[in-house]
């Protein structure tokens, strides 16, 4: 916060606190010339208003609220950059990336500085750390996916981790959305087998389609959209297929000279229904004319091996139904 804005934040706080302290004291004393207890003359609604004080222990709970404000203000922060001569913060605010968190989250445990957020994690760790470790471990190691998606409660407790973590683009149903794959089908980019998924989970993923507009030329690109929706069943130009079908070449490289894709590098499939981009021509059309691009994180750094086993084993789970 710069210099100013603390110097604002400041004045308006302690003013408001002074302005309170100064209306309740006004409060106390009898200024009206008008004896305790007598008619204001102020009559509203049938009601009227008699020069009595305020009863003590709503003054007293005004009292202590001021107290305890200063005090807090005093021990907190919330006075511009006065950070409290406690020193508590609610998380470090100065980090830019996972690996700084991490770095700040541990600094912060060893060193007994009170930072909420690094307190809350330890908490969790320590409370819930066996949990996860009973459900991701057996006597030989980490279980294997099939395995943990056998068991309810590690699959109960995969889920809960999936809707904390991977709904936001997924949904909630692992449906997924355009440019966010169905979790549920057996279409896969990278491979459906459980290591695939459990590698994708761990590692993450970066795709990258590139676009064809300059080397194949709007004409190209109408040829090419042709075939290629031809590969899946669909109607279309004949004439315009055939010429895309020689131009297909450039495309075979990734897709297969049978539009079958290859998970090695996570070029889809061309030949069914399943399109992450939208199916429409005119979808197909823009992948084609400029590229698409994606990219699914690492959560290895951030959920720890038990959890993405945990998470792993759901998301199998969801297109492998009688392993649930």
């Amino acid at each position: 916060m710069s210099t100013f804005w603390s110097i604002w934040v400041s004045v308006i706080t302690i003013g408001t606190l002074i302005g309170c302290a100064v209306l309740l004291r006004s409060c106390f004393s009898n200024k009206t010339g008008i004896e305790e207890g007598d008619d204001m003359g102020h009559e509203y609604d049938g009601i009227r208003e008699l020069n009595n004080p305020l009863p003590k222990w709503w003054t007293y709970l005004f009292i202590g609220t001021l107290v305890f404000a200063v005090i807090y203000f005093i021990l907190y922060p919330g006075l511009g950059n006065f950070k409290g001569v406690l020193g508590w913060t609610s998380s470090d605010q100065t980090v830019t990336s996972v690996a700084q968190s991490r770095a700040s989250v541990v600094d912060a445990q060893q060193n007994k500085r009170l930072d909420q957020y690094a307190k809350e994690l330890d908490d969790a760790n320590n409370y819930f750390g066996e949990a996860f470790n009973q459900l991701a471990y057996d006597d030989n190691g980490l279980r294997s996916i099939p395995d943990i998606a056998s068991d309810s409660e590690a699959i109960k407790v995969g889920q809960r981790l999936f809707l904390q973590n991977c709904s936001q683009c997924h949904g909630s149903d692992a449906r997924g959305q355009k440019g966010f794959p169905n979790l549920t089908d057996d279409a896969w980019l990278y491979g459906g087998e459980p290591e695939a998924i459990l590698t994708t989970v761990l590692h993450g993923r970066v795709g990258q389609m590139p676009g064809w507009k300059d080397a194949l030329g709007e004409e190209g690109v109408k040829e090419v959209v042709s075939y290629t929706l031809s590969l899946s069943g669909r109607s279309v130009n004949a004439r315009e297929a055939e010429a895309g079908k020689a131009r297909f070449v450039v495309c075979a490289a990734c897709h297969g000279t049978d539009g079958k894709g290859n998970p090695a590098v996570g070029a889809p499939d061309l030949t069914d229904r399943d399109w992450l981009f939208g199916d429409s021509r005119a979808d197909v059309t823009e992948t084609v004319m400029y590229g698409r691009s994606g990219v699914m994180p690492a959560w290895k750094d951030i959920l720890g091996e038990e959890k993405v086993q945990l998470v792993s084993a759901y998301v199998w789970s969801l297109s492998n139904s009688d392993n649930k």
